[in-house]
């Protein structure tokens, strides 16, 4: 019990940085929207697929705005990885109220690293796969009857859709942070998943079956013994 208190400790105090980059997010966004309507062609702009890097790059390889300097280049790239969940439709449907059980953040905030779990006819949100994986196996501090389960989603890191999390690969511990910091992140294929390891580092790639608790509190800075 004391090691959970431990990480939900940790967890609180990421929360806070976390917020101070969610609001860099969200002001360069908004500047790279504005940028985008002015200097751009909407219908030579690149999906979001990719990091923030790699839609830099394909931005530029588009042609699709006039002369950008980096920061602007950033500022559309965040634009068009943050804009684009209001267009796509196979994305994890959020309630705009929902909070994650597990640290009670806003899960709406966060809807590229979104996931829920249904069972007894209710689901519920997480705003990243750790909290989420939390959740389901620490079974002493979260009770409910697993067996009751009937689905559980996370979203994959580049094409934002909505897949099942028992069928997605798991890059653990890369360079990229979550709302919560270190994390599990989620792809359809493990071809991407390889792809995304190969940029970013990580411990590894595997599939939900092999996720374990060591895994989880290792995340968080804590050894299990």
């Amino acid at each position: 019990m004391h090691k959970i208190i431990l990480v939900l400790i940790l967890s609180i105090t990421l929360l806070f940085s976390n917020e101070a980059t969610l609001h860099n997010i969200i002001k360069l966004s908004n500047k790279g929207e504005k940028i985008a309507k002015a200097l751009c062609t909407k219908e030579k702009l690149p999906s979001a697929v990719g990091t923030i890097e790699q839609l830099v790059q394909k931005i530029q390889n588009s042609q699709a705005c006039s002369a950008l300097s980096k920061a602007k280049l950033e500022a559309v790239a965040y634009y068009i990885s943050n804009g684009s969940m209001q267009q796509n439709t196979n994305h994890l449907q959020v309630p705009q109220g929902a909070k994650c059980p597990v640290c009670g953040m806003f899960v709406s905030k966060y809807p590229k690293w979104g996931a829920s779990m249904t069972y007894n006819n209710k689901t519920l949100y997480f705003d990243g796969v750790k909290d989420m994986m939390k959740y389901y196996i620490f079974d002493g501090d979260f009770i409910y009857d697993r067996k009751a389960i009937t689905q559980i989603m996370v979203t994959d890191y580049y094409t934002l859709e909505a897949i099942d999390a028992k069928e997605a690969f798991y890059v653990n511990d890369s360079t990229i942070f979550g709302p919560m910091g270190r994390e599990l992140i989620p792809f359809k294929s493990l071809k991407s998943a390889k792809a995304f390891e190969a940029d970013h580092s990580s411990r590894g790639i595997m599939k939900f079956d092999k996720i374990t608790d060591a895994m989880i509190m290792r995340l968080d800075g804590l050894e299990s013994e």
